[in-house]
């Protein structure tokens, strides 16, 4: 274990060390497994635009979580039935979480309960919630997480019944007979049963409850006073009623590409935006609407009449660009002794570029959306899904993301080194983000901006100033 240099050399190990039963619960994803892969390759199409010569002695990589002050805003996912990886399970998880200052989110399925990964020691931790259909279940597992002092709700609204997940199927799977969802433990509702395809997809089908919707936001602020965290938002139309609903903050997430194949990565659903291609057609079909087309502007003589008073003002910020020798596009005109009616030409064409720039502008604005945006800074955004390096974190936050929550690297390592694996997986995050930040020029997290990253829909970016 000396030897692992990063976070996705733990998986190879637990690969080696589980029952394939249990590696492929944890490894797969549903169907064609798209949307795994593409967790992880959405993050790679993302560059940097690091900044130099800036005093980065020190960095400060604490954040604050719903009030919770943390060492980084790397976060612990949650992640169901972890005794399958390891006999401590979720007690090691929560002892390392709680080593390394940050948040652990236990989940409904834990194979340890509330009031067990409580008594681990102190820590910040947040409980997932599935719903029920016998909703007395549900209002007893939140009061009991509730008083075991875990401090906030994280409600999965994307899984009112299991993602065909083919790996589960071809293995049959079921929990093993040694544990059960403790959390039910004299429920009758801490088993799976075996069946002809998956344990947990028929137990899903059983007791989670289809009917879930944002009208039960309200009914879970009736039996808790914890803030309720909305987990599985991929779209920012889902943001804005959830927002509406009282949520005290998003996970963007899709739940590990094990739902819905196909949806897109989280890390892109942050920022979503038409490429410049995009951009540019639905500005021709704009201008086509608004005075037949931009080709017919540029050669009708008469131009000046369709602009009217548009026209004026962009024509004063051409002749500026003439002024200035900028007119980039008109360059077998410059230089040579220019006629009154070529002067006239080339003011008039400038302008005409100067309005195109400023519809670019309010078209990208009008076709611009995700859930950052949706959120209006009024509640925080987190992340889950294909984070395996410190890189990713900062990308994540550029983006507007105030935290990530990982889960595979927490299972992988924990399969091959009990809680301390799940250590060195936060502190190899911890030290690669920090790096990253170093090499950026950020010297804290409020210091990450959109303008150290660039995605694969941004235009040629105009400098920010100093």
């Amino acid at each position: 274990m000396e030897m692992i240099t990063n976070v996705t050399e733990y998986e190879a190990i637990a690969k080696e060390k589980l029952p394939k039963m249990v590696y492929d619960y944890y490894a797969s994803g549903a169907e064609d497994q798209w949307t795994l892969e593409e967790n992880r390759n959405a993050f790679a199409r993302i560059l940097f635009r690091p900044r130099i010569l800036v005093d980065v002695s020190r960095i400060d990589l604490t954040a604050t979580i719903l009030g919770f002050k943390v060492s980084m805003p790397i976060m612990i996912a949650p992640t169901a039935m972890q005794k399958m990886a390891h006999p401590e399970g979720e007690f090691a998880t929560a002892r390392a979480a709680s080593a390394a200052g940050t948040i652990m989110t236990l989940s409904s399925w834990a194979t340890s309960s509330v009031e067990e990964v409580a008594s681990t020691g102190p820590g910040i931790r947040f409980f997932q919630l599935y719903v029920f259909k016998d909703r007395n279940v549900v209002a007893q597992l939140v009061r009991r997480a509730e008083r075991a002092g875990f401090k906030a709700i994280a409600l999965t609204v994307d899984t009112p019944i299991l993602g065909r997940r083919e790996a589960d199927i071809k293995n049959r799977f079921t929990l093993p007979p040694h544990l059960i969802l403790k959390n039910f433990e004299g429920l009758d509702l801490g088993k799976l049963d075996k069946t002809s395809d998956s344990g947990l997809a028929s137990y899903v089908a059983g007791q989670i409850d289809r009917s879930l919707n944002w009208k039960d936001i309200s009914w879970l602020q009736t039996i808790t006073s914890l803030p309720i965290l909305v987990k599985g938002v991929l779209t920012a139309e889902d943001t804005r009623i959830a927002l509406k609903a009282g949520a005290a903050g998003i996970i963007v997430s899709n739940h590990g590409a094990r739902q819905l194949d196909y949806v897109p990565a989280t890390i892109s659903a942050l920022e979503e935006q038409l490429s410049l291609e995009e951009v540019e057609v639905a500005l021709h079909d704009y201008l086509v609407c608004k005075s037949n087309s931009l080709l017919k502007r540029l050669r009708l003589p008469k131009a000046r009449r369709s602009f009217n008073m548009k026209f004026d003002k962009a024509s004063s910020v051409g002749e500026d660009i003439v002024a200035r020798g900028r007119v980039s596009t008109h360059d077998n005109i410059r230089g040579r002794r220019r006629s009154k009616s070529s002067r006239q030409r080339v003011v008039a064409l400038s302008a005409i570029e100067a309005e195109y720039i400023a519809m670019t502008e309010v078209v990208k604005e009008a076709y611009e959306y995700g859930v950052v945006k949706a959120a209006e800074g009024r509640i925080p955004v987190f992340l889950d899904g294909g984070v395996r390096r410190g890189t990713d974190v900062f990308k994540a936050l550029a983006l507007g993301a105030a935290g990530v929550f990982i889960g595979r690297p927490v299972l992988f390592s924990l399969a091959a080194d009990g809680e301390a694996g799940v250590r060195k997986v936060l502190q190899m995050l911890r030290d690669e983000f920090e790096l990253t930040m170093a090499l950026t020029g950020c010297r804290s997290l409020k210091e990450i901006s959109r303008d150290h990253v660039i995605t694969e829909w941004d235009r040629p970016r105009i400098a920010p100033k100093l």
